[in-house]
C-alpha cells in the first residue's frame, strides 16, 4: 500500500526545520526601473561546492514589461501541516509572483530543474479586481488553508487595500479575505500567530501617494502609514488597531515569533519625522488586548549637505532608512536593513524588550558608498534592502535595490544591483563572505530573495 508523505521541506517545528539541508539556490526578483524589457526571475548559485557560486546562473522574463516585481513568495509552506486546516500533501513546488505596479500575478514551477523554472499560469489584474475587488499585490504568505496575498489598493487602486486568498493548487482567486474590516483602510504586510488566532497587518499608502515616489506633503503630514492592525484569523474580523503616532511614517515588515506558542513579534517603522530617526517595536500581548513596545532606535548621520541628495539636503544628514527586517529561526538574531546609511545590523532579542547589538557591516549608503571584498569598483551604492536568512541562521542574503520610484529619490545616480551574502556565527557575529558578489546586470535591480527548499520568511509553525 502506497503512502502520501508530506513535501519533505515541510518541518511540524521551527526547531526541526533548523536542521534542514542547506540551500543550494536562491531565487531573486529583478525590475527594470526602466520598463523597456520584461523583469526576471533570477536564479542564483548559492551552494558554495559549486563551480558557478556565486553567479546568476539563470533568468526566467516574465511576458510583459512593467510589472516590477518585489515580494513573492511560495505556494505552500510548513503551515500545511497545522491541525486547524491541513493541507499534508500539497507541495512547495511554484513561485508566486506578483507585480506591484501591474496588479499582474505569475505562477512559476520550479521543478523538475530547480535551475530552469518555467510560468505555467499568469493571472491578469482584472481577474483580481473582478474576483477579489483589489489591486497592486504586494506581499506574499502561504497559510494553512491558501495563499494570503496583502495587496495595497482596492479595484481602482484607492483605498481600502486589504487581503485576498488564492488556492494553493489551483491558484483560482477565491475572493476578498475580510468579513468585517473596521477601521482598517490602507495596507503592506500580513503575517500572524496561527496559535493565537491572530492576523497582524500593517500599512503603507495608496498605490497613487508611491508609485511615483514618496510624496514630501503626504510624508510631513503624516499620512503614510502608522498603524498596525489586530484581526480574528478565523472569523476573519477586526480587533484592534494602534497607532504609533504622528511622528512615525511607514510601518513595514511584520517578523511574528517562529515559536508558535509565543504571542509577540517585531515591526520596523522607517522614519521619524522628528529626528529622521529608525526603530524597531515589538508587538505583544496587553492584557486583553494587544500592545507595542519601542525597544531599538537607530540615529541618523550627520552628513555634508554637498554629499546628499536633494530630498535631504536641508536635514544635513543621513537618516538609516530601515526599510526591511528579518529575524532568525531561533527567534535569537534579528537583522535590521538601514538602507540609507548602508548597515545591515544584527541583534540578540534572545529578551525581545532588551535587544543587544552584537554585529554590523555596511556597504554601499547614501553618502559612504561602502565597497565589499569582492567588488569591481570601490564605491558602491543602495544599501542593505531586502534581507533573507537561511533555515539554519548561518547565511544571511540581502539585496540593495528598494522600489524603482523610490530608488533615485535617495540614490539620484541610480541604483546598480547587487547581492551579498553574510557568514553568521552562533555567537552572534556576522561577516562578508568575500567570495559572494553578485553584480546584477545593468539593465534590472534585484529585489527580495527566496531560498530553496524555503527560508526564515517563508513558512509558519503550528508546534513548538
Amino acid at each position: 500500500m502506497l503512502t502520501w508523505k508530506p513535501d519533505p521541506s515541510f518541518y511540524p517545528s521551527p526547531r526541526m526545520a533548523m536542521k534542514a539541508a542547506p540551500e543550494t539556490l536562491a531565487y531573486v526578483v529583478a525590475f527594470d526601473p526602466a520598463r523597456a524589457v520584461p523583469d526576471e526571475l533570477a536564479v542564483v548559485d548559492v551552494d558554495p561546492k559549486s563551480a558557478s557560486y556565486g553567479q546568476i546562473v539563470n533568468n526566467l522574463a516574465m511576458p510583459n514589461v512593467g510589472d516590477e516585481l518585489h515580494h513573492f513568495g511560495w505556494n505552500a509552506c510548513s503551515s500545511c501541516l497545522c491541525p486547524n486546516a491541513p493541507h499534508p500533501h500539497a507541495e512547495r513546488r511554484y513561485l508566486v509572483v506578483p507585480g506591484l505596479k501591474s496588479s499582474r500575478i505569475h505562477i512559476i514551477d520550479t521543478k523538475p530543474d530547480g535551475r530552469s523554472p518555467s510560468i505555467v499560469k499568469v493571472i491578469e489584474p482584472g481577474e483580481v479586481a473582478e474576483r477579489a475587488g483589489y489591486s497592486r499585490p504586494h506581499t506574499i504568505h502561504c497559510g494553512p488553508e491558501g495563499i494570503y496575498v496583502a495587496a495595497l489598493g482596492n479595484a481602482e487602486g484607492k483605498a481600502p487595500g486589504g487581503i485576498f486568498l488564492m488556492d494553493h493548487e489551483t491558484f483560482e482567486v477565491r475572493g476578498q479575505w475580510e468579513m468585517d474590516r473596521g477601521p482598517q483602510q490602507l495596507s503592506y504586510d500580513v503575517w500572524w500567530h496561527l496559535g493565537h488566532d491572530t492576523l497582524v497587518t500593517s500599512e503603507w499608502g495608496t498605490p497613487d501617494t508611491f508609485e511615483s515616489g514618496l510624496i514630501p506633503e503626504i510624508l510631513l503630514g503624516a499620512k503614510y502609514g502608522r498603524r498596525l492592525h489586530f484581526w480574528d484569523l478565523h472569523k476573519r474580523k477586526h480587533l484592534q488597531t494602534i497607532d504609533f503616532g504622528d511622528k512615525y511614517q511607514l510601518v513595514f515588515e511584520l517578523r511574528p515569533a517562529h515559536d508558535p506558542t509565543k504571542a509577540y513579534g517585531f515591526v520596523n517603522c522607517v522614519l521619524s519625522l522628528e529626528d529622521l530617526s529608525s526603530s524597531i517595536w515589538v508587538w505583544h500581548r496587553d492584557g486583553a488586548k494587544w500592545g507595542v513596545t519601542k525597544v531599538i532606535d537607530i540615529p541618523a548621520e550627520p552628513a555634508d549637505p554637498d554629499l546628499l541628495p536633494p530630498v535631504l539636503k536641508g536635514f544635513n544628514a543621513v537618516p538609516p532608512l530601515v526599510t526591511d527586517i528579518d529575524r532568525s529561526m531561533d527567534d535569537r538574531f534579528l537583522y535590521v536593513s538601514c538602507w540609507g546609511t548602508g548597515d545591515l545590523r544584527q541583534y540578540d532579542v534572545s529578551d525581545p524588550f532588551k535587544p543587544k547589538l552584537t554585529g554590523k557591516v555596511r556597504i554601499g549608503g547614501i553618502v559612504s558608498r561602502a565597497s565589499h571584498p569582492g567588488a569591481n569598483n570601490g564605491a558602491l551604492n543602495g544599501g542593505p534592502q531586502m534581507v533573507e536568512i537561511s533555515r539554519d541562521g548561518r547565511r544571511v542574503y540581502f539585496t540593495n535595490s528598494l522600489y524603482g520610484a523610490i530608488d533615485e529619490q535617495f540614490y539620484p545616480d541610480g541604483v546598480s544591483g547587487w547581492m551579498v551574502k553574510l557568514d553568521a556565527e552562533p555567537d552572534g557575529s556576522i561577516a562578508f563572505d568575500e567570495k559572494f558578489f553578485v553584480e546584477w546586470p545593468k539593465s534590472h535591480r534585484p529585489h527580495q530573495v527566496r531560498l530553496q527548499g524555503g527560508d526564515c520568511s517563508s513558512d509558519s509553525y503550528c508546534y513548538p
